[in-house]
């Protein structure tokens, strides 16, 4: 499991998605995000499945390896379908023990497993194709105006970034210490559950020790290089707006206002199937 994230993980292509600029991604999960909960029904979910696709489609990354991430969240997905699926109220159609599935419940936990799925694969694009330095700039770059109300903007993208440059580099690690107590003797596959959440507890201790060693490496490398934050600092290549950002934004505003339009037809003319 811990061999499916791909969060902070980037997937070097040569598409027009990886050539956008970082703040037109930005815009594009924070949107997108917002259209899965504005919008209702499986018709507002079809059209974010298609905008999606196409989004994967243009950026030239696997879908198998953007499926890959769902993995490490099955748990949730599972959990989150269970809670809908036997708390909901409304038209009962098998009842067992305590129990109960209804109509509505189906059809919330489906809409929600749906909306889990296309919020991590949506937003995996971001990082797949998006190296940490540009989603510093572009983080620093779109939430510049904070500075006014004297938020450390660029100390926060910083950690950030450095934070999306650690998961894989942590990932490694783990994978390093679980090979190194296999071969001593060391069971992670066999067992059950709990069995394997106590196999676990001995890469802990490793792990914390070598993220803490490599964090002071970290910090004594940008004091031995005279860091002391982004004032006066200068960027090697600006963030500039081209004319495919432009077109970009058009069209991530209209994906927006066609998800609003069509929750509010289904208000205004129901139809119990979508």
């Amino acid at each position: 499991m811990i061999r499916d994230i791909t969060l902070g993980q980037y997937y070097d292509a040569d598409s027009v998605i990886h050539r956008l600029d970082p703040r037109v991604k930005l815009l594009f999960s924070v949107l997108y995000i917002v259209s899965l909960y504005a919008g209702r029904g499986i018709l507002c979910f079809a059209l974010a499945i298609v905008f999606l696709a196409v989004i994967i489609a243009l950026s030239k990354v696997p879908v198998k390896f953007i499926l890959k991430g769902l993995r490490s969240i099955v748990i949730l997905i599972v959990l989150s379908a269970f809670l809908n699926l036997f708390l909901t109220q409304g038209e009962v159609l098998v009842r067992f023990w305590i129990f109960k599935i209804t109509k509505e419940g189906i059809r919330i936990a489906s809409l929600m497993v749906i909306r889990i799925v296309l919020l991590i694969m949506g937003t995996s694009v971001l990082t797949l194709t998006t190296t940490p330095n540009d989603l510093t700039d572009g983080l620093e770059r779109a939430f510049g105006f904070l500075k006014i109300f004297h938020v450390p903007v660029h100390e926060v993208a910083m950690m950030m970034s450095i934070a999306l440059r650690f998961i894989p580099i942590l990932i490694d690690e783990v994978n390093k210490i679980m090979k190194a107590q296999q071969a001593r003797g060391a069971d992670f596959e066999n067992g059950g559950l709990i069995k394997k959440a106590k196999a676990m507890i001995p890469l802990l201790i490793p792990l914390f020790v070598s993220a803490f060693r490599r964090a002071s490496d970290l910090a004594q490398a940008m004091e031995a290089r005279c860091y002391h934050g982004g004032d006066g600092r200068t960027k090697l290549h600006p963030l500039k707006y081209h004319r495919r950002d432009v077109i970009a934004f058009l069209l991530q505003f209209a994906y927006l206002a066609a998800i609003i339009l069509l929750r509010i037809f289904l208000r205004a003319f129901p139809v119990e199937f979508l």
